[in-house]
């Protein structure tokens, strides 16, 4: 900008103070530098796959734990998108979406048909399938939905291979490690890494895969709290004089 020192002298231009310059978001997990937790994950060679489709409209880069997830696997396929024609095209590779588990969105919770199980497999009708652990034997891939529980139903109704693959319910003994951070619609609501953590965990009954995962979140949780700690609080808003300076007191009017 420029700024007449005196009447009369020539304008001396002021340069204008540059602006912070913002750093990149990582690559991997799509997180601002502040809350990436990518260094020092180690993929874990996992025997069932793991495919994570993302709505495209899914906006919570700071909270969001898809790619994260993603990350901690290396035999995990991440996607965006709104439908794809069969798994196969999906995956680049022949699969056989009947041997596939999908986290179920309906409204069917694991404690009501089968108490004290952690994973349960449902049937079209939402009662839980007799021989559980035959139905899990043989799972060779978990499908998990990641967005609004609008936008996952969206990704379940656009793409009709997913009806043949096998539902699963969870019934998580603690609820998510979101906190206030986040209010899930259901008390048995949980991110998208806590769930791959635990379907893989048990499924290939390997409890560390839980333990790293979930080492992973808080440490991104623990850095998105100390941001918001150290953020400056909102400049209190200017008040408006004029709609609440004093009206001038009308003079009686005279009786006639």
């Amino acid at each position: 900008m420029t700024r007449p020192d005196q009447p009369g002298d020539a304008a001396i231009a002021t340069p204008a103070p540059a602006a912070p310059e913002e750093l990149p978001d990582c690559p991997r997990c799509g997180k601002p530098p502040a809350l990436c937790v990518c260094q020092g994950i180690a993929p874990i060679d996992n025997r069932v796959s793991l495919l994570i489709l993302q709505h495209p409209q899914e906006q919570d880069r700071l909270l969001g734990t898809a790619r994260l997830a993603a990350l901690h696997f290396a035999n995990a396929e991440f996607r965006i998108g709104l439908s794809w024609p069969s798994l196969s095209k999906l995956l680049g590779r022949t699969a056989d979406p009947q041997r596939w588990a999908i986290l179920y969105l309906g409204s069917v919770k694991a404690e009501a048909i089968s108490p004290g199980r952690e994973i349960v497999v449902v049937d079209r009708k939402g009662e839980a399938i007799a021989d559980q652990k035959a139905a899990l034997r043989d799972v060779e891939g978990i499908v998990l939905l990641d967005g609004t529980w609008s936008q996952a139903k969206a990704l379940w109704w656009r793409n009709g291979w997913m009806l043949k693959c096998r539902r699963i319910v969870l019934g998580p003994q603690r609820p998510s490690r979101y906190g206030k951070l986040r209010v899930e619609p259901r008390l048995d609501g949980l991110s998208t890494l806590e769930a791959a953590a635990m379907l893989l965990a048990r499924l290939e009954q390997r409890p560390e895969i839980e333990t790293a995962l979930h080492a992973s979140f808080e440490r991104m949780l623990a850095r998105y709290r100390a941001t918001l700690a150290a953020a400056p609080a909102p400049a209190p808003k200017k008040r408006d004089w004029r709609r609440h300076r004093a009206r001038p007191r009308r003079k009686p009017r005279r009786a006639e």
